[in-house]
């Protein structure tokens, strides 16, 4: 169904696209290190709730694309048109409840995690909170309508969009950080205004019924909830999976906290450079959803096989090319980066130690299971993600830091725990075959 050239066009926008958002996070990050420490600490505490609070939308985002996707496989395109319409719809309706319980709960969800910090780390994340809480709808309706356009394999038209929000949003943070002083609040409003706009050209774009996933001319809001069940079969247990995987960054994260600004200011940055890594990797992942929806959709089972397996191979190479430039280059590039000498030093030994493990386990631990997803296999996925995260990265986080006092390199060796179990699960999954018909059942 695909041929090689054609799997290029999908997965290299999605590259640059995947590119363009850890360029701008890491230049958020860059940016707002300029004020000081305790503002990195700030915006990366509420950046961990945020990802929480986001899976909600993501999850549906997910569920709605590996729908569409497979209607767009069976040339169902006014099945796939409907799922369009629902998505869009609800995914604006989580947002805007997230937005009001976080403009009304955003200090307790703080003190609440993150319990006794700083005085200026709080009120760093309050405001940055307060606005970036806002652009949730935006941001619902921007990764909804993204997901829906992946579907049908066009990634140029996300990747455009993603390029100008993204020159919105690094514009927006130089002047207001750089020229203006404004502090944590000058990343969060570039953030909000990017957001926006992003939602709006989707919106625009998928109004046009030359696309095989378009809306129809008149936005229907009644729930159609045959559909909407099918694309919460694979949305819940996406949703769970991720929020699962997220309160554990946040128990995680609040156990970081206790170990002082140094390690909360390392780990934002080695969490960012640590994303670099791993982009093409997140894009070919993505690209799955597509092709493997697309095969099963057209009952062509082998070949979503033999698509994973080649994408993979692809994923690896990739991923062991972007180690070994972030990790050999990981002394240059926190130098952009304002830090303390101990912070620097603690940054850098994270990086290596992440560049090793990624090269030889993200793959299967992350982009394999978009393919399983595809398959309808959302329920397995969710059961290890939810298990290895509670018994090996939680536990033995705490264990690392409490009881054998590693510090923050504990909580980094606890995750690449979990990435092995979990990837020795989904490529046992995968080989198995047992996946590949669950969609349709």
């Amino acid at each position: 169904m695909f041929t090689n050239k054609q799997l290029k066009a999908l997965i290299f926008p999605l590259i640059i696209e995947q590119f363009l958002g850890v360029l701008v996070g890491t230049m958020d990050v860059i940016m707002v290190s300029q004020v000081g420490e305790f503002a990195t600490s700030g915006v990366s505490l509420v950046d961990t709730i945020t990802n929480l609070l986001v899976q909600a939308f993501s999850a549906l985002a997910t569920g709605g694309s590996v729908i569409a996707a497979n209607y767009i496989g069976k040339r169902r395109t006014e099945e796939a048109s409907d799922a369009a319409g629902q998505l869009i719809v609800s995914t604006g309706v989580i947002g805007a409840f997230l937005t009001v319980l976080c403009l009304f709960g955003r200090g307790f969800m703080i003190d609440w995690i993150y319990g006794s910090i700083d005085a200026d780390v709080r009120e760093s994340a309050m405001t940055y909170f307060l606005i970036t809480c806002i652009s949730y709808p935006f941001l619902a309706i921007y990764s909804a309508g993204a997901a829906l356009c992946r579907a049908e394999g066009n990634s140029k038209i996300t990747m455009k969009v993603s390029v100008i929000v993204n020159i919105i949003n690094v514009m927006g943070n130089a002047l207001l950080i750089l020229v203006f002083h404004m502090g944590t609040a000058g990343v969060a409003i570039p953030t909000l205004v990017s957001r926006a706009f992003g939602a709006a050209a989707m919106l625009v774009i998928l109004k046009k019924q030359d696309h095989p996933i378009h809306f129809h001319e008149k936005l229907h809001y009644r729930f159609n909830w045959p559909l909407i069940k099918k694309i919460l079969k694979i949305g819940i247990p996406t949703g769970l999976d991720g929020s699962v995987f997220q309160v554990g960054k946040l128990l995680v994260g609040s156990l970081i906290s206790t170990l002082g600004t140094v390690s909360i200011a390392a780990n934002a940055v080695s969490n960012t450079l640590a994303g670099i890594v791993v982009i093409p990797g997140s894009a070919m992942g993505l690209s799955l959803i597509t092709i493997v929806g697309q095969c099963i959709g057209a009952g062509k089972t082998d070949e979503a096989i033999a698509y994973t397996k080649k994408v993979m191979k692809w994923i690896h190479l990739a991923a062991f090319a972007m180690s070994a430039l972030v990790g050999l280059g990981s002394p240059l590039f926190l130098r952009f980066y304002s830090l303390s000498d101990e912070t620097f030093r603690l940054a850098q030994l994270i990086i290596i130690t992440y560049c090793v493990v990624a090269a030889i386990d993200w793959p299967e631990s992350f982009a394999l299971p978009n393919a399983l997803r595809a398959g309808g296999d959302a329920t397995f996925i969710m059961i290890v993600s939810m298990a290895s995260m509670w018994l090996f990265r939680i536990a033995c986080s705490y264990l690392f830091v409490k009881v054998f006092g590693w510090g923050l390199m504990g909580v980094w060796i606890a995750m690449y725990v979990d990435w092995l179990v979990r990837g020795v699960a989904f490529l046992w999954r995968f080989l198995s075959k047992k996946w590949i018909k669950l969609l349709n059942k």
